[in-house]
């Protein structure tokens, strides 16, 4: 019997290789494609970076600092249907007419795993190139919820020790009082009961999602946010507890549930799609942790961190991506909303960045993968002022407030120099900046107006894009 199951799971692997090695083979020596992850939590702006990318890479006026789009390599560039038929498309069109039109938002966030095709055609260069056609290469661009992102730390956790972790933190957070009260309450050892552990899981979703409107970037599990068609399923209805019990018992419910979650939830979303990915983007709203103070700032880094680890950075070989065994070649950490600040911080925000995912960028250059930084805003919604102010003069930015709808200029405070100033702070768990207030608005999109072959305003998008995308169209 022993031998019958690994001789038939032999096959299905000799199967899969020989399929998959055919397939890539193909796919590589004719319309090679690369695929490209755009990560990050919620609210730092996935869908607008899609959105803005593909446009301007669409319609390329904006994009000086490709080396394809200043030579002229790239003859055209075309959105096609998303190889993967088991998967949405991205709405491209839907998100373009929300940021373009005649009162122009921000489109809806995140809220499902979904994918773009965006095709070249490259104009050859060197020697040959008067006598080589043009040849068709693709970028597939994946995107999903910053949410289910966070799932993949827990791979590596057991129930123990995600409920410690859970516990602890949120002992420390007053709008955790009613979830935390209730689960104090519960008795591990004591027999299941699904009404109770219903009751439990809505009092902790509760807790997640005040969590999340904080800015707090520990989550998990990130499903309870974003259920889909897994909403009051039993792999979603568990709690942290402080300890298991016995068989039968609320507590080893809890874990069983726990593990089905890691093993029927995260592990096949990690396995079809976020291990397949050739480069990656991960985006942060920074300015956004930092204004929610020391503690955001310190879990942004942390999970962060743990995220990364997920990845296998390292050089795409040919023959190494022909046998399946991609890694990660590219990553690009990105702090977003740079348009909040004035240009002048911008070098200090990229800095910050850096020494935030120190640790991550060490092991992906050690790894052999290119990493780097950069302060961006996928669509620029402010222009730059200076103002006087007690004899000061301050740079701020200008742009149309989100909730009012009126003009306002703003100046959200001065990054320090040393990232350490705000760094060690939050690692040694203070509650409060002590010689700062950094303030934070909300911009809505302003209004366009584009010349033909301009594609959306940007800051650092075509930087961006040269790092990830340049030596592919090149």
């Amino acid at each position: 019997m022993v031998i019958g199951r690994l001789t038939e799971s032999v096959l299905r692997g000799v199967d899969r290789v020989t399929f998959g090695v055919t397939s890539t083979i193909s796919e590589s020596f004719l319309e090679p494609t690369l695929r490209l992850g755009v990560t990050g939590l919620s609210g730092a702006g996935k869908t607008v970076f899609i959105t803005s990318l593909v446009a301007n890479m669409m319609d390329r006026g904006r994009m000086g600092r490709m080396g394809a789009v200043a030579s002229g390599r790239i003859e055209a560039a075309f959105l096609q249907p998303q190889p993967d038929d088991t998967l949405p498309r991205f709405d491209y069109e839907r998100h373009l007419a929300a940021l373009t039109g005649p009162d122009p938002h921000w489109p809806e966030g995140t809220r499902q795993i979904s994918q773009l095709r965006l095709s070249f055609r490259i104009r050859p260069g060197g020697l040959l190139a008067g006598v080589r056609a043009p040849r068709v290469v693709h970028v597939d661009i994946i995107d999903y919820p910053g949410e289910w992102l966070l799932d993949l730390v827990l791979l590596d956790k057991s129930y123990a020790d995600w409920s410690r972790d859970v516990l602890a933190r949120m002992q420390t957070r007053d709008f955790a009082a009613d979830a935390l009260a209730q689960i104090e309450a519960t008795d591990p050892a004591a027999p299941h009961d699904e009404s109770t552990a219903q009751r439990l899981t809505q009092s902790f979703t509760a807790y997640l999602t005040a969590a999340r409107a904080a800015g707090l970037p520990d989550i998990t599990p990130g499903r309870f946010l974003l259920p889909g068609d897994l909403a009051g399923s039993p792999v979603l209805t568990f709690v942290p507890l402080p300890k298991t019990g016995g068989r039968g018992s609320m507590g080893r419910e809890m874990e069983r549930r726990y593990e089905a979650y890691k093993r029927q939830v995260i592990q096949p979303f990690f396995r079809d799609h976020f291990a397949r990915i050739d480069r990656q983007v991960v985006l942060a709203d920074l300015l956004g942790a930092i204004h929610s103070g020391p503690e955001s700032v310190d879990r942004l880094g942390a999970t962060l961190t743990e995220l990364l680890a997920a990845f296998r950075p390292g050089r795409n070989a040919w023959l190494t991506r022909l046998l399946g065994g991609k890694r990660v070649e590219k990553l690009l950490f990105a702090a977003t909303k740079a348009d909040h600040l004035h240009h002048s911080q911008h070098a200090r925000l990229t800095a910050l960045m850096t020494a935030l995912l120190r640790q991550s960028k060490d092991r992906a250059d050690f790894a052999g993968a290119r990493t780097q930084a950069m302060a961006l805003a996928a669509l620029r919604a402010t222009v730059e002022e200076q103002h006087e102010r007690s004899g000061e003069t301050l740079d701020c930015v200008r742009g149309r407030l989100l909730d009012t709808g009126r003009q306002a200029a703003f100046y959200a405070g001065e990054l320090p120099e040393d990232p350490m100033h705000l760094l060690g702070p939050a690692r040694d768990g203070a509650a409060r900046w002590l010689d700062a207030d950094y303030q934070i608005m909300r911009f809505a999109p302003a209004a366009i107006t584009r010349k033909p072959g301009d594609g959306l305003p940007h800051i650092r998008l075509d930087a961006a894009a040269e790092f990830l995308l340049g030596d592919w169209l090149g």
